[in-house]
């Protein structure tokens, strides 16, 4: 039943209908589907192939694996091993010289490290993909239907009317949802049926991804292990790397001429022109691709949704794309499990468009900046010279290349320092935020951001002792009657609550607040010495004035060390 809007008589087939079952359509599936609601994932295709896509899982994805219980099995899944180096090597071709080294790429070293629980993974999207829709499966609220078309959909105040054709059958099919999210990428049909329109810039460049076995490549050069090797020459300015096992690499020559096409036949030659290294090339596949960078100037309509590329689409380069579409089935899915089982109200679905567009414009100006510096755009005369002319063009061009592009590869402030702002289901702080910067995280518990990440004295993560609902974090200053009012006020509402009591060295780095109220996302939601009335009201989406209490803190209670002001 949908307490928020009293609807018990219809009938309802599903609760959420998803049109896509890529990363961010899986990812809403089992947010929704680990708290019970029955959903159901149609998707046109059937996932197969080797299409490169995303080969980035970024270390808040796998934090989210981690909450789902499943990021061992993608570390389980990484043909190369967790160990394997994610060193971005910048060469003149994979047979010529080295220019510039960038290592740890997007945190992949397994490393333990104080900022988060979960390092970076390098593995390929369908490899994500298929630990995703194993786990989506056998959680039983969830159904996933392949080679099914989205054909159209209505809605009125209640449900959503669904149209589809399973196994190009000819005949429509019609079920009714709650809601309908539209999941199913840069060419969304769910996007045409709201009216949504995408705006930015487009044609950015043309590239080809080229997926190709090649037994012995990684053998035939100098350079090291690593993940992606830019090679910066005249002739085929490009990037390569390895991508599964079996001796399997991808390619992509980068910004292409208009009119340019490569051919099965013509990519061979392409690879070998541009590493030096002749070997038999089996082209395994050959997609041509434009980068775009374009948002969508609606993600709702009433009861449905957008969600990843059906709402911003960027280039590549950073790693941003798969990991934000992400990002995004799990804000909406706590949010819409919230409004079904009734203790999430009317403007936490809201929130969803508020919360996370601010994020995409940020980071899809980031992804952009990336894409305005190629391997072609690299290049320089002599590059390729022998002897002390070309030795000092690419000493320069080195130093050059680390001052540029390593921001694109350590963005760990982007990953985990993304803040929400001016959202009506978080109570700001009067306090400054902390200033954003792409490379260096500030862990802080200011309303709005990631809570900060403490590896307990227990050996156990804070994050492992978060609850799926609202958790409060308390210092060792918090009082037992705040934690009970909170307790009190989320028994009234029926929303799960979890209380998480910190010593005081856990609490003493970033949660000198006595009170932190963490969000099933694992976001501030608020922080304050005092507990408020209404104040988990408010944060779950229902229209209601805070009421303040104000009564002096027990400053006997609080730990010399936590003394002084809040973060």
């Amino acid at each position: 039943m949908d307490k928020s809007n009293g609807q018990s008589a219809i009938a309802i087939d599903h609760d959420v209908v998803i049109v896509g079952a890529g990363p961010s359509g899986l990812a809403l599936a089992i947010e929704l589907g680990s708290r019970g609601i029955k959903c159901l994932v149609i998707e046109r295709n059937d996932r197969v192939g080797y299409a490169p896509r995303a080969k980035t899982t970024n270390v808040r994805t796998r934090t989210h694996l981690r909450r789902w219980g499943i990021a061992e099995r993608l570390a389980k899944a990484s043909p190369f091993g967790v160990d394997y180096p994610s060193t971005v090597h910048f060469v003149t071709r994979l047979n010529g010289p080295s220019l510039a080294v960038i290592e740890n790429a997007s945190n992949c070293n397994p490393a333990q490290n104080k900022d988060y629980p979960e390092h970076g993974q390098w593995i390929p999207q369908y490899k994500l993909e298929q630990v995703l829709r194993e786990h989506a499966v056998s959680l039983p609220s969830v159904t996933i239907q392949f080679s099914t078309k989205f054909l159209s959909a209505t809605q009125d105040g209640s449900r959503v009317a669904v149209t589809f054709d399973h196994r190009n059958t000819g005949t429509p099919v019609v079920i009714t949802s709650r809601y309908l999210v539209g999941a199913d990428g840069a060419h969304s049909a769910v996007r045409n049926v709201i009216g949504a329109n995408m705006t930015g810039t487009y044609g950015l460049s043309r590239n080809y991804n080229i997926v190709f076995r090649a037994p012995g490549l990684a053998q035939k050069h100098a350079h090291g292990p690593g993940s992606m090797y830019w090679q910066v020459n005249r002739s085929v300015p490009s990037l390569i790397g390895p991508m599964d096992s079996e001796d399997i690499w991808y390619f992509m020559p980068t910004r292409l001429q208009d009119g340019f096409k490569i051919t099965q036949e013509s990519a061979a030659s392409l690879i070998r022109e541009s590493t030096g290294i002749d070997l038999p090339y089996e082209i395994l596949s050959s997609d041509e691709w434009i980068a775009d960078s374009l948002i969508a100037d609606r993600y709702r309509e009433g009861r449905i949704f957008l969600i990843g590329d059906a709402c911003h689409v960027h280039p590549p380069f950073g790693g941003y794309g798969m990991n934000m579409g992400f990002a995004d089935g799990v804000d909406l899915g706590w949010k819409l499990s919230a409004v079904i089982q009734g203790w999430g109200g009317p403007q936490l679905l809201d929130s969803y468009v508020a919360e996370r567009c601010g994020i995409h414009e940020s980071v899809i100006a980031e992804a952009a900046a990336n894409h305005a510096v190629l391997s072609n755009d690299l290049w320089q005369e002599d590059i390729e010279e022998p002897g002390p002319t070309g030795d000092a063009v690419r000493r320069a061009l080195g130093e050059q290349i680390v001052t540029l592009k390593k921001s694109e590869f350590h963005t760990l402030g982007t990953v985990l320092g993304g803040r929400y702002v001016h959202s009506a289901i978080i109570v700001d702080d009067p306090e400054p935020a902390p200033p954003h910067n792409s490379q260096r995280y500030a862990p802080s518990n200011r309303p709005g951001c990631l809570a900060p990440h403490v590896w307990c004295t227990d050996g156990l993560s804070l994050y492992d002792k978060l609850g799926s609902g609202f958790t409060l974090v308390c210092a060792p200053c918090a009082e037992a009657r705040d934690i009970e009012l909170a307790r009190s006020e989320a028994s009234v509402l029926g929303a799960p609550f979890t209380v998480v009591s910190l010593s005081p060295s856990e609490a003493s780095d970033h949660y000198r607040s006595s009170l932190t109220l963490v969000r099933p996302d694992q976001y501030v939601a608020w922080r304050g010495a005092i507990w408020q009335n209404d104040l988990l009201r408010k944060v779950a989406g229902w229209d209601a004035p805070i009421e303040l209490i104000t009564r002096p803190l027990n400053s006997s209670r609080v730990p010399k060390e936590l003394q002084g002001t809040d973060e």
